[in-house]
């Protein structure tokens, strides 16, 4: 099972846009696929119309029993969606506490990597949608994943969020003693204005190397979709948004990755 983490440290960039979207075009490729939803606010949830309040269990409930996990507990906790081959381990709002409660606590930065582990036979993807906060979730977000996709919205203060994420890998990955594997994607493009055509060279000066060579465009049918509660691929297939998702799906089973460069 591959695990693709999709994280910056700063909101309205598209992460869970691109959570939504790349899940969909994997199961409309036959995919099984599993969404993890790290976030207090649930909006992953929310976008395919579920309801974190009506939900039986949540990621929360994963993490405090993360010293007795078996497989069937978490799939008890995992929701099917409205798409064939698409299921949502859902956050709730209890999640805000979890670094009060439970951060000190042993073993706490591997609980994500462990309950994938119990269901890796279950799904061939797994994409997790982190908060825009550095944390315990986070944390665990980051050492649970294959690989991490960096959404940055082309425009300047996305940029100085997307340093602030660069910093964060950095430092975690030297009190690891690992490399992160991750790929920065220009999102919400508008060649329209003057910003996005900026920020888009500035980017490519700065980070080329780790930078995806294409971009996801400003596209209505996101949000069409997300009032649809449906992907994006599954409620408008042939738009040019989805057709950049394609794109960047492609490029994450055959892409070369660059690596967060240690000492």
């Amino acid at each position: 099972m591959k695990v693709w983490t999709i994280a910056n440290q700063k909101g309205g960039v598209g992460k869970t846009t691109t959570v939504a979207s790349l899940a969909g075009v994997l199961t409309q490729r036959g995919k099984r696929v599993l969404m993890i939803d790290t976030d207090p606010h649930a909006s992953l949830g929310y976008y395919l119309g579920i309801d974190p309040e009506e939900v039986p269990g949540s990621l929360f409930d994963v993490f405090l029993a993360h010293q007795r996990l078996t497989p069937e507990l978490v799939l008890a906790h995992i929701v099917p969606t409205q798409i064939d081959g698409l299921d949502l381990l859902p956050a709730t709002m209890a999640l805000a506490t979890l670094d009060r409660a439970l951060g000190q606590q042993e073993g706490m930065g591997l609980v994500l990597r462990n309950l994938l582990a119990l269901v890796a036979d279950k799904y061939d993807v797994a994409i997790i949608d982190c908060p825009p906060v550095l944390g315990v979730l986070m944390v665990n977000a980051l050492a649970a994943s294959d690989h991490i996709v960096i959404p940055v919205q082309t425009e300047f203060l996305a940029i100085k969020g997307l340093e602030r994420m660069i910093k964060t890998m950095e430092l975690m990955g030297r009190s690891q003693k690992t490399q992160y594997s991750y790929t920065i994607v220009p999102t919400m493009y508008d060649k329209r204005t003057k910003a996005s055509p900026a920020a888009l060279q500035v980017l490519s000066a700065q980070y080329g190397g780790c930078l995806w060579r294409d971009i996801i465009p400003v596209d209505t049918k996101f949000r069409d979709a997300s009032l649809a509660h449906l992907p994006a691929s599954h409620y408008a297939s042939g738009c040019r948004g989805i057709k950049a998702y394609e794109r960047l799906l492609d490029f994450l089973f055959i892409g070369e990755f660059a690596h967060v460069k240690i000492g």
